[in-house]
């Protein structure tokens, strides 16, 4: 990433030299260099120039001198950072300096490699600040997190009613929970069980995102994604099956000796649902999710679904017959269902 930098200093061959000495870096576009005579100079050239990152001022100069220069940097540029030029043990302007706000200083007769090194550590710095504040203002706007990407929310009253908008749309829903990893959690500290589990959900997720699913949400040790589009319901049995034989794969060892080999339950439930943003918008805290019977089903059938199992109903075994080989898994009462549901168990 190239950086631009103000250098400030009356001794006309200055800029020459610099020219010279940085001719590589220059050339490669590691550097730019934009040069003044005087602080007032300086002072218009940065506001000519708002992506400065760093200025090399001299002190003694005439009009503005660099430290008056120095203490007039915050309100021109408050990211700005200075290096000053010295003479060889002048004690007084070098603390002066260091006071007004300048992030190191070089002495004169300068050396140039040691002045190289001075500069590529405060252009890090600047970066770091600039993204930094970069971040602060993005984070300021974007409000709530859709696949792991951050919705824009505006508070422009057209754009809060677009967000509120909802659809009807037909596809698959799968929520997947880890087994057993409550029981974990009393066993090891509390930043390997945040390890382990970012770990296992990783996994998860990039089979969901290999068959262009979305990831809706993450509920304590559960996932929640959506499948859309053509073949969502086999793409998401198809996901079901990978995580399974992905997690099979795992075994973490504890403390005492002990090991710990996760086992995930999966429910999928595939129909109708309602696509939107759900929450409060007075609060601007919404998230872009699906809901309905359809959804409710796939969430009720993770929880009747024993380790290692994928379970379905009836219905949707009946649409995927042709591809998955499935065997029968027994009538359940679920909630908010007046009859028995039948469910098939996903095998291969």
């Amino acid at each position: 990433m190239m950086a631009k930098i103000l250098v400030v200093d009356d001794e006309a061959d200055l800029e020459m030299l610099v020219k010279q000495k940085f001719r590589r870096k220059i050339r490669e576009n590691t550097y730019e260099f934009i040069f003044a005579r005087n602080g007032e100079e300086a002072l218009q050239k940065v506001h000519e120039h708002p992506d400065l990152d760093i200025i090399l001022s001299d002190i003694n100069m005439p009009v503005m001198d660099g430290l008056t220069l120095l203490s007039r940097l915050p309100e021109a540029n408050s990211l700005l950072k200075a290096i000053m030029v010295s003479a060889y043990g002048d004690m007084q302007n070098i603390r002066t300096a260091m006071n007004r706000g300048a992030f190191d200083f070089v002495c004169k007769p300068v050396d140039f490699d040691d002045l190289d090194l001075t500069m590529e550590k405060t252009i890090i710095h600047v970066k770091q600040l600039q993204d930094t504040i970069k971040a602060i203002k993005e984070n300021n706007i974007l409000k709530m997190y859709v696949d792991s990407n951050v919705l824009n929310f505006m508070t422009n009253k057209e754009f809060e009613s677009s967000l509120l908008k909802n659809e009807l749309l037909d596809a698959t829903v799968m929520f997947i929970d880890v087994c057993g990893f409550t029981a974990i959690t009393e066993q090891i500290p509390a930043n390997e069980v945040v390890a382990l589990l970012n770990g296992i959900f990783d996994k998860i997720v990039k089979e969901i995102i290999a068959q262009g699913g979305h990831v809706d949400k993450f509920m304590g040790d559960a996932v929640m994604a959506v499948f859309r589009g053509e073949y969502h319901l086999d793409r998401a049995i198809d996901v079901a099956l990978a995580i399974k034989e992905q997690i099979s794969n795992v075994e973490v060892a504890m403390q005492g000796g002990k090991t710990y080999k996760p086992q995930i339950s999966i429910g999928i439930n595939s129909g109708e649902m309602v696509s939107g943003n759900i929450g409060s918008a007075s609060l601007r805290r919404l998230d872009y999710t699906v809901i309905g019977d359809a959804v409710n089903v796939a969430q009720r059938l993770q929880t009747i679904a024993k380790a290692g199992q994928i379970i379905i109903t009836e219905e949707v075994y009946l649409k995927t017959t042709e591809s998955f080989k499935c065997t029968p898994n027994g009538e359940f009462t679920l909630k908010n269902k007046a009859k028995p549901v039948s469910t098939y168990e996903v095998m291969e």
